[in-house]
């Protein structure tokens, strides 16, 4: 009776087949990684090499992240716990060397260069409350919250007020257009006002794009911006309802 073996040789193809199965859950799965690490490393320019590597690493972890996204809970949804120590990502957050402007710069460049090619650039904004409470919050106080508020109500709430600027795209599928951020401001009581924030915003888009013309769309709280003088760049708002319309103001006199 012939014996079955239990050590014999098998043909390379074979044993390369078994070892490297074929796998198109695997396949997928690494296409759009492959893709997110290309779109993180435009943004290494603005970073050391150490603090590019806590950021990629954080910012996966952010998009992972089923829980509430602070820094410990994305340490613990992207899998960062056993990696590094939390300080680390603290720091990066906290104390790093590198600059948020430059951030959203690239941003805008890489949104704007996707789907605003070409023509003029429409801008939305718009201030809003992102609420955090805490001593140790840098920037926080007393804001008026406009989602919870209403015409009979005014609501207030501690957290962090953000002047969004946000590209206006319209999706190939239709619809409503999307708002996707380019820029943002911090308003801290005391400091430059949401006007002033706004049009440092626009000047520092306009020079990074100093051939395009910009719409910004805003409420009335923004609507003194048209009188400014933005580089290329008309502004649309809202007037209060009983308002006098005869003609375009004359210049003051001089003396």
């Amino acid at each position: 009776m012939k014996q079955p073996r239990l050590g014999g040789s098998r043909s390379a193809a074979t044993q390369k087949k078994r070892a490297h199965p074929k796998n198109p859950s695997v396949q997928a799965t690494a296409e759009p990684l492959a893709w997110w690490l290309v779109l993180l490393e435009l943004f290494e320019p603005i970073f050391t090499a150490p603090t590019f590597a806590l950021f990629q690493e954080l910012l996966t972890a952010w998009v992972l992240c089923p829980a509430r996204r602070t820094v410990t809970g994305m340490m613990r949804g992207g899998g960062l716990v056993h990696r590094r120590p939390h300080d680390a990502y603290h720091r990066l957050i906290r104390a790093a060397a590198w600059s948020l402007d430059e951030l959203w710069d690239l941003t805008a460049e890489l949104r704007i260069g996707l789907f605003a090619e070409e023509g003029r650039i429409d801008l939305l904004l718009d201030d809003t409350l992102f609420h955090r409470r805490g001593r140790k919050i840098d920037g926080a106080g007393i804001f008026r919250d406009a989602v919870r508020s209403s015409g009979g109500s005014v609501v207030y709430d501690c957290g962090l007020n953000l002047v969004v600027f946000a590209l206006r795209v319209k999706p190939p599928w239709g619809g409503e257009p999307l708002a996707l951020p380019v820029a943002v401001r911090l308003h801290r009581k005391g400091g430059l006002t949401l006007l002033d924030l706004s049009a440092a915003a626009i000047r520092r888009l306009a020079k990074r794009f100093p051939d395009r013309n910009f719409h910004l769309i805003a409420d009335g709280a923004y609507a003194p911006l048209a009188r400014w003088g933005l580089p290329r760049t008309d502004v649309t708002s809202r007037i209060r309802r009983d308002a006098a319309l005869y003609d375009f103001p004359r210049p003051p006199r001089k003396g």
